[in-house]
């Protein structure tokens, strides 16, 4: 097949994908004087746009006042049972997006030196790729086509009908009863929202417990605050058929053989993603694939091909949207620049939006005696006991430090109030080298939830100073 190509304009990058990775990249590439263009076949903005980050986020923000209002008695005030629309909820989602889209619009990326095109790329050869009609020639391409859904093989599920995280934000009528499949991050976020916009939840996990990689201390106590506000958690069962009448109905069967079901209106289905390599042709010129489908990129970047890279969730790294920044930035740093980096994920926080917040950075408490056995130290302050939390009445959760020899901040994990934005002073502290006794010293005002991390290292010093030698030193020196 030929194609007609455009010989007035030949580019330094093509872009495939305009989410986060790939707008980030053009951007970017622009901004060094690049010439530079990107190809879209969908909405520009991709899934954190549309149907992630910010939808998610503006309907957790609705649910949160609406559970706040249920339940004003705590601050001494009435409690309010809201009327509300459901509609009229999905429509306020709706304009937060049209609010936030400009920013991602092609007319502001065109402003920013960027060629900006809708259609379907195809990867013809090294250096050319196929938009519908044309052909576009360029030394570098950037695979950055994200991620869909992964849905799991389970009989007739796609003749029963079923939601994901694209299609649930396009509902106008609230289910009354909700089944989701999976405990991942996006399942108890959208078991919450919908709890608290009074549907009727059932989350069913494989595993045996929720957020698998999280720290099994913090995530135990979430899932008894989730159950206390009425969210049913169906552990160890394994959906293995569905079928509707005139409800949507799954087969479960359980760890021992056993089965049993659960109906509801709707099933959402919420356990995990795949990357986004299909049709790309990327067969063509040599760039490998990993058995999820992912691009295989190195610890720069680049893919098996010479000047094909790859950013966002297509590496099957971590699927988030700060991640896909972080390697955007990257990838134009080690295009056009000769002493390039490496991508380094070992500090890199994230949050689960429940309400209270999972949040979390570096290595869990596991994790860490895996790989330093009893040379850890593990440091927690429980919320409850925060003069802030108090105040706020929202005492749940706690903070957890995980440090190495010497106090060497090794992870932080937290649980709570503000845990999204507590988590990143955690964050700065390993990537400063800051050890968990500097936390101690630091001074923070008083009374605010940071104060929290502090009294948190606090007990590093306690049990410093409360070991033998030490405390009886300390002893004989202030009665001497």
């Amino acid at each position: 097949m030929t194609f007609p190509i455009r010989p007035e304009r030949p580019y330094d990058v093509v872009v495939i994908g305009a989410g986060a990775a790939g707008l980030v990249t053009a951007s970017g590439a622009a901004m060094l004087g690049a010439r530079t263009a990107l190809i879209e076949k969908h909405r520009f903005g991709g899934e954190c746009l549309w149907t992630g980050c910010v939808p998610s986020k503006a309907l957790i923000r609705t649910a949160q006042t609406l559970y706040d209002a249920h339940n004003a008695n705590h601050l001494g005030l009435q409690a309010t049972a809201i009327d509300f629309d459901f509609a009229q909820v999905m429509r306020s989602m709706r304009e937060v997006i049209a609010r936030i889209q400009p920013h991602d619009d092609p007319e502001t990326i065109r402003k920013r030196g960027v060629d900006t095109i809708q259609g379907t790329a195809k990867i013809v050869e090294l250096g050319r790729v196929a938009v519908d009609g044309d052909l576009l020639e360029t030394k570098h391409i950037v695979i950055a086509t994200g991620s869909r859904p992964l849905i799991p093989p389970i009989e007739n599920l796609e003749i029963t009908g079923y939601l994901t995280h694209e299609s649930v934000f396009e509902l106008d009528t609230r289910p009354d009863r909700l089944v989701i499949l999976g405990a991942g991050p996006v399942g108890l976020e959208f078991a919450q929202i919908f709890n608290r916009l009074g549907s009727q939840v059932t989350v069913v996990e494989l595993l045996d417990t929720i957020l698998p990689r999280e720290d099994p201390e913090l995530t135990e106590q979430l899932r008894r605050i989730l159950e206390a506000e009425g969210i049913r958690f169906l552990l160890g069962h394994r959906a293995t058929a569905a079928k509707a009448d005139r409800q949507k109905e799954l087969i479960l069967e359980r760890s021992d053989g056993s089965r049993t079901s659960i109906a509801g209106d709707e099933i959402l289905v919420a356990t995990g993603k795949l990357p986004c390599t299909s049709s790309l042709g990327l067969d063509r010129i040599g760039v490998a694939l990993d058995s999820r489908g992912a691009v295989v990129v190195d610890d720069k970047l680049r893919t098996t091909a010479p000047r094909v890279w790859a950013a966002g969730d297509v590496t099957g790294k971590l699927f988030f949207t700060h991640v896909a920044d972080y390697q955007a930035r990257l990838v134009v740093r080690n295009m056009f620049f000769p002493l390039q980096e490496k991508a380094d994920y070992s500090n890199v926080p994230w949050a689960i939006f429940t309400d209270p917040t999972l949040a979390r950075v570096g290595l869990t408490e596991d994790e860490a005696r895996q790989r330093l056995g009893k040379r850890i130290g593990v440091y927690s302050y429980k919320f409850a006991d925060l003069d802030r939390a108090i105040t706020d009445r929202a005492t749940h959760g706690l903070v957890k430090l995980v440090t190495g020899p010497r106090g060497r901040l090794l992870g932080g994990h937290i649980l709570g109030s503000h845990a999204d934005a507590l988590i990143h002073q955690i964050a700065l502290a390993i990537r400063a080298g800051v050890k968990v006794g500097d936390l101690s010293q630091m001074v923070h005002a008083y009374p605010t939830w940071p104060e929290g991390l502090r009294r948190t290292a606090d007990g590093y010093y306690r049990e410093k100073l409360g070991a033998g030698w030490i405390s009886r030193l300390l002893r004989w020196w202030v009665r001497r």
